[in-house]
């Protein structure tokens, strides 16, 4: 019932091929995001996000015209989201704080008592249970109220969050010692204004996601530096941003194509690491070069990829104490003449490059149209970063596989997750990469935002047709509580926790 015969199968191979064990200050964990699973969407003083207005006045974005007004109901029944992390065994859950929740005018002008005691009572109930929190400060909900006033596009953005920064630190800090300020800025931004499907609904191809790019990065950076000159001697955590990379390969082994993709890896990956971890700060100079001289031949005065000053460069560089990794899936590179049709995913700049991201045949295709599987890429992205950047910790803040079914043995997942868990033990023992955690995505099934809940990312799946959202471990639960346990991916010895499905 569990796929027995499979899991055993591939457990026996393991133990042929010897212990793969990760080293003993490795960290397992998993996520989700407040919207995703909170609901409670106007429950006390909570003012609505983006997303709330959108899918009010847009449903039919949603696949399934469901919404995240209920969610998983996390926001009243949090005791069973402790529960679940103590089950699997987790030392941290990642959990975003939703800032209209906290500060309903978005502004530190006042507090939220509900709020408060929502996220307080959360972090206290794990850390009771031995499981660290892991707070992301922005997973996409910007407080509407915000949105009015420009959003992303506004640079007084940058301070709005920094002070929202100081009142979680303030709050929160004495507890919580590992902190996210921005989660995929690339979805946030590049997605959002490129295709305008996410809110708040703008498009503006070229122009809006690099303005909100340049945001984001100095929101990121006052967000550190105030916990760096204010709260760290004192609270002693860590802070960072993580952002989804999506690995690119050429699409032949021309030589156009090769250069071509690693001019796009600069786009898909620089722009978010390129301005904190390089020793020169900035945008990559290659980008910020293409960027000029397609925007001097449109006509335009200036670039449509605003500079940084050098005051601006340097409060950025450096800003962070590990690096963030959501990691899914990747694309090929084929480069294209200028002017034509770049095809899918226009979020990626691709029109600036002259360029069409494509998959390769043997790649494997989820449930999700957008997730191919290359577990393969995950270990190239850690090199790339490696050298690029030099020896820095990096938190596999997301990986995750998708299916449409709600399904029980889901096999597809936990093959997934073993193959990108020995990825991640290869960068270790052999390239010889700092890489300190993994964290599933996600905890439960949850709001998969434009997917609505017809996508299942969850360890646990939710019944959304129960009024009491009845949960259930999955087969993919079983083998992560194993791996944790165990801190390893060989335990042929313990098969009964996964025979009983006994967590």
């Amino acid at each position: 019932m569990w796929g027995l015969k499979a899991v055993a199968t591939s457990l026996l191979v393991c133990s042929v091929l010897g212990a793969r064990n990760f080293p003993p200050d490795f960290k397992f964990g998993s996520a989700s995001s407040a919207y995703q699973v909170e609901g409670a969407w106007n429950y006390g003083d909570k003012t609505p996000s983006i997303w709330d207005v959108f899918i009010k006045k847009y449903p039919n974005v949603i696949i399934d015209n469901s919404n995240a007004d209920i969610a998983c109901n996390s926001f009243h029944d949090w005791e069973r989201d402790v529960k679940m992390a103590r089950e699997l065994g987790l030392d941290y859950y990642r959990f975003s704080i939703s800032w209209p929740r906290i500060l309903p005018t978005g502004k530190q002008d006042r507090i939220s008592e509900y709020g408060k005691k929502y996220y307080n009572d959360l972090i206290n109930a794990l850390l009771e249970n031995g499981i660290k929190p892991v707070v992301t400060m922005y997973h996409w909900d910007l407080p509407q109220a915000l949105q009015d006033w420009g959003g992303w596009l506004n640079p007084l953005i940058t301070d709005w969050f920094e002070n929202y920064a100081r009142v979680l630190y303030s709050l929160f800090g004495d507890r919580v010692k590992t902190w996210l300020t921005l989660n995929e800025p690339l979805i946030f931004c590049e997605l959002s204004f490129n295709t305008g499907k996410h809110p708040p609904g703008l498009l503006s191809a070229g122009q809006g996601n690099y303005v909100c790019n340049k945001n984001a990065m100095l929101a990121h950076a006052k967000a550190w530096r105030v916990y760096d000159k204010e709260f760290r001697e004192k609270q002693r955590g860590k802070v960072s941003l993580a952002n989804q990379y999506i690995w690119l390969e050429p699409h032949t082994d021309s030589e156009i194509d090769v250069e071509a993709t690693k001019i796009a890896r600069q786009l898909m990956i620089g722009m978010y690491t390129h301005p904190i971890f390089s020793k020169d700060g900035g945008w990559p100079p290659v980008i910020e070069r293409i960027v000029a001289e397609k925007s001097k031949k449109e006509g335009r005065f200036l670039s449509r990829l605003p500079g940084f000053t050098q005051e601006e460069i340097e409060v950025i560089k450096g800003t962070y104490d590990f690096l963030g990794i959501n990691y899914y899936t990747a694309r090929t590179v084929n480069k294209v003449e200028d002017g034509v049709e770049v095809g899918e995913w226009p979020l990626l700049g691709s029109s600036d490059l002259d360029i069409q991201l494509t998959t390769n045949d043997k790649w494997n295709m989820t449930d999700a149209s957008w997730l191919f599987e290359h577990p393969v890429g995950f270990r190239r992205l850690l090199n790339w970063l490696k050298n690029e950047y030099g020896d820095i910790d990096i938190l596999i803040t997301e990986n995750g596989y998708a299916t449409n079914k709600t399904i029980i043995d889901d096999q597809a997942r936990v093959k997934y997750m073993e193959k990108h868990l020995e990825q991640v033990l290869l960068t270790i023992n052999e390239d010889k990469i700092k890489v300190i955690g993994y964290t599933a995505w996600s905890m439960m099934d949850n709001f998969e935002w434009c997917d609505g809940y017809s996508l299942r990312f969850g360890l646990y799946e939710v019944d959304f047709k129960d009024p009491k959202l009845k949960h259930k471990p999955r087969a993919s639960a079983h083998y992560y509580t194993n791996v944790i346990k165990h801190r390893s991916l060989d335990f042929d010895d313990k098969i009964s926790n996964i025979i009983t499905g006994e967590l």
